[in-house]
């Protein structure tokens, strides 16, 4: 039991918890507007309450407190017995959907390009500006993707970490460093979907011509039209990026997923291409096909 007391003459407020813990206040009761100290005295009372394990808090009250006090500390009680009742919401499925990585093909050869890195077996295909997902591939202007797929023995296992992977491009000294599947979430589209409004323009151009059939020309130096995808739509293809991103900590064998590159040229531009990888199982170098 902890308690404050201050003088013989002082009332007392009493607070009983369920578990054994009995904290016994004290204050002075001359009447005036709430001082300085009470409001120290309920911040005490708010941080020993909140520090136990508490599913619910029975209040006795047997003071003479002044009126704003009073209300206080019955209102902090009330707000510590709803909070132990109810439990936090747990966190949004999206929140706690990781990188699965597609499903590895039958062996390395299936794949473009694969080679050894120790006892490792690194197979890879260049995918270019695309995303390829169980749901159909998406699109992105300014990353490329390589599907890499990690072989070993039966059960054997590795970490893996997407920064021991670069990609040469047409022999440039500097290879390009992977990126996180986050920063390309934002720069995808979905080559199926098309915004509704566009549909609605066109049939409300075809009633405006005057039987030519060809709709109106837009005017000179007009930008184009703002489109605003959905946030449903949005969220469904963050959902397929991530889902197909190569994972990443210890992994069992076989695994495969994407990897990204910041790439904005085109793929007819590309020559010549090699997949590097250093990481715990040593060091090897693919030679992919744009």
């Amino acid at each position: 039991m902890r308690s404050i007391t201050q003088s013989p003459n002082q009332s007392h407020a009493v607070f009983n918890v369920p578990v054994a813990v009995t904290v016994t206040l004290t204050h002075n009761c001359r009447r005036r507007a709430a001082p300085r100290h009470h409001r120290d005295w309920l911040g005490f009372l708010l941080k020993h309450i909140s520090n136990q394990d508490l599913d619910y808090a029975n209040f006795l009250a047997v003071m003479r407190l002044s009126p704003a006090l009073r209300i206080g500390a019955l209102i902090a009680t009330i707000c510590l017995c709803v909070q132990g009742q109810n439990p936090q919401t747990p966190p949004a499925k999206d929140a706690q959907v990781e990188a699965k990585g597609m499903p590895p093909r039958a062996t390395p050869a299936d794949y473009q390009s694969h080679t050894q890195a120790g006892t490792l077996t690194i197979a890879a295909e260049f995918a270019g500006h695309s995303v390829p997902s169980p749901q159909g591939p998406l699109s992105t202007e300014d990353y490329v993707s390589v599907e890499i797929g990690l072989f070993g023995a039966p059960d054997a296992k590795i970490k893996i970490s997407t920064d021991d992977f670069t990609l040469r491009i047409n022999g440039k000294k500097a290879p390009l460093s992977s990126q996180p599947y986050g920063m390309v979430i934002g720069n995808v589209k979905d080559p199926e979907w098309e915004p509704p409004e566009k549909v609605e323009a066109k049939s409300k151009t075809s009633l405006g011509t005057g039987g030519g059939g060809q709709g109106e020309k837009p005017e000179p130096g007009a930008l184009p039209p703002v489109v605003h995808i959905p946030i449903e739509v949005q969220r469904a293809m963050a959902l397929r990026v991530r889902k197909a991103a190569l994972p990443e900590g210890d992994r069992a064998l076989p695994v495969a997923g994407l990897v990204f590159f910041q790439y904005r040229g085109k793929v007819q531009g590309i020559h010549s291409m090699d997949l590097i990888y250093a990481g715990p199982a040593g060091k090897a170098t693919l030679a992919l096909q744009p």
